[in-house]
């Protein structure tokens, strides 16, 4: 049984079979005949400009037929990966060390690791070098070491602290020290300006690393509380870079393009800012806290002896009835104590008086007061403005010294 269609498709078969042989032949013949009037034909046309391109059918290729062939003059290239930031690298790494914090603890007084931060080798002088890092690295600590590049610890002693400025100086035995790193000028550093960061992030298993950036900024401002009382004691005065700072960097030398000093990172400053922005302390700001740490063990700092409060943390009931100031004085610091024989108590200075002048320049709370105190020598002398039960009054006061956070 077949379908209906069987026998049509059969007989159509036969008559293509019959038909194919006498198609093919014709066929062949035609595309012979072309292809021989299309190699007579295309030279005799190309040869008169009739083509829109020129044909060379001698077989051989040209430099116009090979993209890869250049016409222009050669020359030679010299590719040198000893660029100017591993020069830079080269010149300073060495002098720049780990700070290993030792602290004792356990029921036998045992000496172990507490943490670990970088420092910046600044000075050798004999038989002795001497280590710039922040005051933070080596807070409680009994005993300091700083590791050099080849893992090698050397002893070290802290010659002065500064928690203000979150800054100390060790002293070593120069016997392995064998590069120091030069001081440049921060106050000439611009926006935008080429960075180095070296330092041992996340311990000294990191040692040596370094970090590329720029200036991000120059004089930020960043509140500082520095005996954790909750009240702002300092505006510290910073450079931001996005070159990573991360912990153990702290201490860390910030490097400009020619190899020179220029900031000394640290992340307790950092940790009050944005993620991300690294913060380093200005070598101009930090020169003169480490000369006088490397040759006092302090920061001989101004001292006026009084407890104060800034004006704008006072209420507006204190203000017109306590201290009955003028409505438009509404900046200043009260006096809330003064020291026995200190310069403020010898200058007459009383309890609630309120200081609006200090050395000609507005007094607006008590960091405005340190800044302008701080720039003061100890030993001048300064003209202040104040306040008493609402009378104007002027003064003048010799400033002494005294290494605390009150002024």
């Amino acid at each position: 049984m077949g379908y209906y269609d069987q026998d049509y498709e059969n007989e159509n078969t036969k008559k293509q079979k019959g038909n194919r042989g006498g198609w093919f032949l014709a066929g062949l013949i035609g595309a012979i005949f072309g292809g021989f009037l299309m190699l007579v034909a295309i030279p005799t046309l190309s040869n008169l400009d009739f083509l829109p391109y020129d044909m060379d059918l001698s077989g051989e290729e040209t430099e116009e037929d090979d993209p890869a062939v250049t016409t222009g003059p050669t020359k030679n290239i010299s590719v040198n990966v000893n660029t100017a930031i591993t020069e830079v690298v080269d010149e300073v790494s060495d002098a720049v060390v780990g700070v290993v914090n030792l602290q004792e603890a356990g029921f036998w007084n045992e000496t172990g690791e507490a943490g670990t931060g970088s420092g910046v080798v600044y000075k050798k002088e004999g038989k002795n070098a001497f280590v710039a890092t922040n005051h933070h690295v080596i807070a409680g600590a009994s005993q300091v070491e700083i590791s050099l590049s080849d893992g090698t610890r050397v002893p070290a002693e802290i010659l002065g602290s500064d928690q203000l400025t979150d800054l100390a100086v060790l002293r070593v035995d120069s016997a392995k020290i064998e590069q120091v790193a030069e001081f440049g000028n921060s106050d000439k550093v611009k926006p935008g300006e080429p960075v180095i960061a070296i330092g041992n992030p996340l311990g000294l298993q990191f040692s040596g690393s370094v970090t590329q950036g720029v200036i991000s900024g120059t004089e930020r401002a960043i509140p500082i509380d520095s005996d954790g009382d909750g009240q702002v004691d300092w505006n510290a005065e910073v450079m931001q870079t996005d070159a990573a700072i991360n912990p153990g960097n702290s201490g860390g030398a910030l490097i400009n393009i020619d190899g020179k000093v220029i900031g000394i990172n640290s992340m307790k400053i950092a940790e009050s800012a944005v993620e991300g922005i690294g913060l380093s302390i200005p070598i101009n700001l930090a020169l003169p806290i480490i000369e006088d740490l490397e040759k006092y063990s302090e920061v001989r700092r101004p001292y006026m002896g009084i407890g104060m409060r800034s004006l704008n943390e006072v209420s507006s009931y204190h203000l017109e009835q306590t201290l009955k100031l003028p409505k438009d004085i509404v900046s200043g610091i009260v006096v809330m104590s003064v020291d026995p024989v200190s310069p403020a108590a010898q200058a007459g200075l009383q309890e609630l008086d309120v200081i609006t002048e200090l050395d000609g320049q507005e007094v607006k709370d008590i960091i405005e007061l340190r800044k302008i105190l701080y720039k003061q020598e100890v030993g001048d002398t300064v003209e202040f403005t104040y306040y008493r039960a609402g009378e104007k009054k002027t003064g003048k006061m010799k400033l002494g010294e005294e290494n605390l956070l009150g002024s």
